[in-house]
């Protein structure tokens, strides 16, 4: 289910009270591969639900360059809408998820393996509320990134 940014925090107020264990990770998810899918499987397992904070087409396009997205953020909301591992996603302008998590409020907060607590923004703000952070393994090699330059390749 794609979650209004303007609701995500009345929805998770909703989670929470029901006692729901909610786990949360984001990012730009442009060209869905193996590796993202498990990674969200991998995050999945820390909660009763899933929530996927997708960044913006604006946000994406600022992060990654102005040849990205590959895909409009409305694609990218539905085709992870559309895993068994994803319950729910809202999409964020900011470059990073602090704001977001501020209103989610997720018990456990997954980030690639690539980051650490000193690297991750968002880390302390889960932090100071008793949430937990979690880092899960990348798959070696498979990346958007290397999607793109196998494309580019085969012209």
């Amino acid at each position: 289910m794609i979650i209004s940014r303007k609701n995500i925090k009345a929805f998770c107020d909703i989670l929470h009270a029901s006692g729901k264990k909610i786990a949360f990770t984001n990012g730009c998810f442009d060209i869905i591969h193996r590796g993202h899918v498990k990674y969200l499987a991998d995050a999945r397992s820390f909660g009763d639900c899933l929530i996927v904070g997708l960044n913006s087409d604006a946000s994406v396009k600022r992060l990654k360059g102005e040849t990205r997205p590959i895909n409009a953020q409305d694609d990218r909301a539905a085709v992870l809408d559309a895993l068994s591992a994803v319950d729910y996603v809202t999409i964020f302008d900011e470059d990073t998820a602090e704001t977001l998590i501020s209103l989610v409020r997720p018990d456990v907060y997954a980030k690639g393996g690539d980051y650490t607590l000193d690297t991750l923004p968002e880390a302390k703000i889960v932090q100071s509320y008793g949430g937990r952070v979690e880092f899960i393994k990348f798959i070696d090699g498979k990346s958007t990134t290397n999607i793109i330059k196998k494309i580019k390749e085969s012209k």
